[in-house]
């Protein structure tokens, strides 16, 4: 479009100039009394109007060059982010089950044991005296309980022979039966003097990793109700992910668990990501939520189950959650460096089919996959400008649009697929 800026502007100096005449003709007699700087100002536009004639050439203005790109319209997952924590599936306070002094530290702290290892040795020398006493307490009992056994068989003869009283077989025979429970008793105590001796050995009851002996060689520890902490283990291969939702996202959940709507399978997935990680590259899923809201805060606490044989989640990390909450079949989605902001209102430059850039408002909504969806305000086949929009003066101005590809698009596709 040629605009001729220097035709327009001498044109509105000649009728200024026509003016200023006027005024002079009728006006002599003012203007010779009037103070000398009214009578500067006009030579000074008298001077100006000798540099401007209608030959003037006329200055042309090219429209000025933008980027574009036309939205992209397809189905997307939406993804709903929290807050949460990280926590072991399994946690283990190891505690004494027998007392006595701490013979040795059998494990180097932050290592990962198996279930059953030996991590702490206590002093066993007092237990394997008791089991020594026990078992021949348990001799004794089963020998006194055969000496009884035989006393009861006989008997029963004699009395059937009228050799004996009924009230001497009675008290032999009661007599067999307690040797029989002395020598149970003494069973007993040998099992538990063995439990004793066998917990002087402190096992890991899981499988994971060990954290700093928090009692050293040669302290006493104790096996009574403050039974000493000797260290902590937790789980490695899988972890939990706490985070809590309100309670319209809840509903939002279980209406399209109902319904259907979106796709929505029986699990529902989770995406996590750490602090210092860049998106969520850790995957897994909701197994549990909590069976009421809490009132004070209208939340619903929620756990995830996570994979983690690369080690990379500890217990106690905060973590950022993404919950699917469903599929959008047919969304707009554009670049987010093409949104613009008037006071509280959002808004895009879009090229219409005459070339000119046009404002439309919109309604932005989350991101999806890099993209900005936008919830209200384009349509299929806009164009959007991406780049240049700081040359856009105002709407209906003609620009030069380059089209180019939306950026994040080829991999929302790769995504979708």
């Amino acid at each position: 479009m040629q605009v001729s800026f220097g035709r327009l502007f001498c044109h509105g100096i000649s009728r200024f100039r026509s003016t200023i005449g006027i005024i002079h003709m009728k006006n002599h007699h003012f203007l010779r009394r009037s103070e000398s700087p009214l009578l500067a100002m006009l030579t000074f536009g008298t001077l100006l109007l000798a540099g401007c004639n209608d030959n003037a050439a006329p200055v042309s203005v090219a429209p000025p060059e933008v980027s574009a790109a036309q939205v992209v319209v397809k189905p997307v997952t939406q993804w709903d982010e929290y807050s949460g924590r990280i926590e072991a599936i399994q946690s283990v306070d190891l505690r004494p089950r027998v007392s006595g002094y701490l013979e040795s530290v059998n494990y180097r702290e932050g290592q990962e044991v198996k279930k059953g290892d030996v991590l702490f040795t206590i002093d066993a020398r007092n237990y394997r005296a008791e089991l020594a006493r026990a078992n021949a307490q348990l001799a004794r009992a089963a020998s006194e309980a055969a000496q009884s056994r035989n006393e009861a068989r006989r008997a029963k003869v004699l009395v059937a022979q009228h050799a004996i009283s009924t009230e001497l077989w009675e008290q032999r025979n009661a007599a067999d039966q307690a040797a029989q429970a002395d020598v149970m008793a003494a069973q007993a105590a040998v099992d538990t003097a063995k439990l004793n001796l066998a917990w002087t050995q402190v096992r890991a009851p899981i499988v994971g990793r060990a954290g700093r002996a928090l009692v050293t060689k040669g302290n006493l520890v104790t096996a009574d109700g403050a039974a000493s902490v000797l260290t902590t283990l937790v789980s490695q291969d899988k972890m939990y992910a706490y985070f809590d939702i309100d309670e319209n996202a809840f509903l939002r959940y279980t209406q399209s668990a109902r319904t259907g709507l979106g796709g929505q399978s029986a699990t529902i997935p989770v995406q996590v990501g750490l602090s210092n990680e860049e998106g969520f590259p850790h995957r897994g899923e909701v197994d549990f939520l909590d069976n009421r809201v809490e009132r004070s805060s209208g939340t619903l606490r929620v756990r995830a189950i996570l994979d983690n044989q690369d080690r990379v989640l500890t217990p106690g990390l905060f973590a950022r959650v993404r919950l699917q909450g469903g599929r959008l079949p047919s969304t707009v989605l554009i670049d987010g460096k093409a949104l613009l902001t008037d006071q509280d209102r959002k808004y895009v430059f879009v090229v219409d089919k005459e070339g000119k850039a046009q404002r439309r408002d919109v309604v932005p909504g989350r991101e999806a996959e890099g993209l900005r969806i936008i919830e209200k305000g384009l349509v299929a086949g806009d164009r959007v400008i991406i780049e240049g929009y700081q040359k856009v003066f105002m709407p209906g101005m003609p620009v030069n649009a380059k089209e180019v590809p939306m950026q994040g698009a080829a991999a929302l596709t790769a995504a979708v697929k």
